[in-house]
């Protein structure tokens, strides 16, 4: 089961449904759930070959409206949305420097339904002692993440320049290649246009209102060369300089990684992105 798909069927039994009401709002959580994860990945920092740092201390910036609508229960979500962190970080291999905490806080200049998501990566304020060794004498998991944290302390170290032939559509600094990159298997990646499918069979997607785009999209909102999507380890999507922009999981962006169900919306087009293994 996903990690997403854990953290909204924790959420359905708080509070005895208090959450299913406050949620009818713009913002969902499954969509802050999914923004801390591509903070995760956006800001992976790589120690040594066994170990990569992610942020652990996020702050979720909501309009005045959604703040004062789920202020109330900001205990209870955040730790909800702490544990998919670590979750995630455990599926993804992610260690982290102290405890993970997520805060809301208000924003005025955010309309109803946007939100922004900051992170920082800070110390444990407690020296931790080192994992005692097994009955074999190898170091046991320990830490904030996983894998075991026997890396060096103090200030992680200057990231090694990426491979040849980085660009915008390699990896960000940090991230793992996936199961199927690793294990030769086949990812299957395709798009939904108002119940229509299409196929990504090329390295990148262009799309648009002109002819010359791969997918046409007849919208007046829609420029003419409007974003492309580029699929790899993660995928993303980056805005070509529209007039409108894009919209990522409810969040104004120019350049979002994307996840198997990201919701992009461009003019008045929702387009649902998909990805599957096999």
């Amino acid at each position: 089961m996903g990690v997403l798909k854990k953290f909204e069927q924790r959420l359905e039994g708080l509070v005895n449904g208090t959450f299913a009401k406050v949620f009818k709002s713009e913002v969902q959580p499954v969509e802050i759930a999914g923004a801390l994860q591509r903070e995760c990945d956006n800001n992976a920092t790589i120690w040594n070959r066994d170990r990569t740092v992610v942020p652990n201390d996020f702050i979720v910036e909501l309009s005045a409206p959604d703040y004062e609508r789920l202020s109330p229960y900001s205990g209870q979500l955040g730790d909800e949305l702490a544990a998919m962190v670590r979750d995630y970080a455990k599926q993804q291999r992610y260690t982290f420097m102290g405890p993970i905490k997520v805060h809301l806080e208000k924003a005025d200049d955010l309309d109803t339904g946007l939100y922004r998501v900051r992170s920082r990566t800070l110390a444990s304020s407690t020296n931790q002692q080192p994992p005692a060794p097994d009955a074999a004498g190898r170091q046991a998991p320990g830490g904030y993440g996983y894998p075991p944290t026997g890396g060096p302390t103090g200030a992680p170290p200057m990231p090694s320049a990426p491979p040849p032939g980085g660009g915008p559509g390699a990896a960000p600094h940090g991230q793992r290649p996936t199961a199927a990159a690793t294990a030769g298997g086949r990812t299957r990646y395709w798009i939904e246009i108002n119940g229509t499918r299409h196929q990504i069979s090329r390295p990148t997607l262009v799309l648009g209102r002109s002819t010359e785009a791969d997918v046409r999209i007849d919208d007046p909102g829609v420029s003419r060369r409007h974003c492309e999507i580029r699929t790899g380890t993660p995928s993303t999507i980056q805005d070509l300089g529209s007039t409108n922009g894009i919209v990522v999981d409810g969040q104004h962006t120019t350049r979002a990684t994307l996840r198997d169900g990201s919701r992009i919306v461009v003019g008045s087009t929702t387009i649902i992105y998909r990805q599957a293994e096999g």
